[in-house]
């Protein structure tokens, strides 16, 4: 039996045709909530000017073309697109730690990954003065690699790697190193702390085009080596040794695939703090549209994740405006039900 049987017996066989029209859905409701949170603001413009601020066809002799100009472009679509590089990461992250791990309540968070990349980077806050945002993602994914590394090492049991007991010692490492990062934060001279805290709350305020440019560069390579891993995802989607009969070597590709997850995270953390819930809504709500093969399903919740870090950026600018709550609470408002109804689910499922 071939792989395309072996996918098509497990119920992994994505639904084509669907793929394109799903993900194009995707990318116009993403269009409408940049149009519309572009234009929400302090400074009022209409739909229509914001629409050709961003086409570049507004007439330049227009009495606002120069405010228009500089709103859109300086202080409005960075933090949109950083939002949306994030979610696209965050998404794509979660995707590979429930197809690792087996595991429809993985994520980034619940594995520890977040937690050690977010440590690194207070470090690094607390302790330096004007740290180059250009180290920060470095700094995290050292974190991210080593505690993945950790948790890793301590699931290894007879040759193998447990799902079940990945996520065990990845919960029980998050609850450690967010221990420590708190115990950073008290020591810590109040201004750097500060600074922290906004950090570890998740936002994508006063982010320039230097963060859209770090996080892109960032991404250009994460994503199309966590494509090209998609045949992998699936094999072991099949069972272990499902997939060592397919000749797939499977704690070699599975501790590839971790890394890449690890850097993705890594990455999104260093732009924007920790952001919860989003590599576990995304993966979930794109797979009963697409199916869970990953060939579509990668590129489908990359897509979501971006949008839905977008529109909740938008939420989160104007649910107590003029005030704005951290995208990181607002995914964490939609996540933690979300979550809890998942694991309902999951538990009456294994009854």
């Amino acid at each position: 039996m071939d792989f395309r049987a072996l996918t098509h017996a497990a119920g992994l066989a994505q639904d084509r045709p669907r793929v394109p029209l799903v993900a194009l859905a995707v990318v116009a409701f993403t269009l409408i909530v940049l149009v519309l949170s572009v234009n929400y603001g302090a400074y009022n413009m209409t739909v229509w000017d914001v629409i050709r601020t961003l086409t570049g066809t507004l007439p330049a002799d227009h009495p606002d073309a120069h405010n228009f100009n500089l709103v859109v472009h300086t202080f409005r679509m960075p933090r949109i697109l950083v939002a949306f590089l994030i979610g696209a990461a965050l998404a794509t992250a979660g995707t590979i730690m429930q197809g690792i791990t087996r595991n429809p309540l993985a994520e980034p968070g619940i594995l520890g990954v977040t937690a050690g990349a977010g440590l690194a980077a207070v470090t690094l806050i607390v302790t330096l003065k004007d740290v180059p945002l250009s180290v920060l993602p470095w700094a995290a994914f050292a974190g991210g690699a080593i505690t993945a590394l950790a948790v890793y090492a301590l699931s290894w049991k007879r040759g193998s790697t447990a799902p079940v007991r990945l996520i065990l010692i990845g919960v029980a490492f998050a609850s450690v190193l967010g221990s420590l990062t708190t115990f950073i934060l008290v020591f810590g001279e109040i201004n750097d702390v500060q600074q922290a805290y906004v950090w570890l709350t998740g936002s994508v305020y006063g982010r320039s085009w230097d963060h859209v440019r770090t996080l892109a560069a960032w991404l250009v390579v994460l994503l199309p080596l966590a494509l090209f891993g998609a045949r992998s995802l699936n094999a072991l989607n099949l069972g272990e040794e499902v997939a060592r009969g397919m000749g797939l070597k499977v704690e070699t590709q599975r501790a590839v695939l971790l890394l890449i997850s690890v850097a993705l995270t890594a990455g999104a953390v260093a732009v924007s703090g920790t952001i919860g819930f989003v590599g576990l809504i995304a993966p979930h709500i794109t797979r009963r549209f697409v199916g869970p093969a990953h060939e579509g399903l990668l590129v489908v919740s990359a897509l979501f994740g971006g949008a839905l870090l977008v529109f909740a950026d938008l939420i989160g600018r104007w649910i107590i405006a003029p005030s704005e709550l951290p995208i990181g609470i607002v995914t964490a408002l939609i996540g933690a039900p979300y979550f809890l109804y998942l694991l309902v689910r999951t538990r009456a499922q294994g009854r």
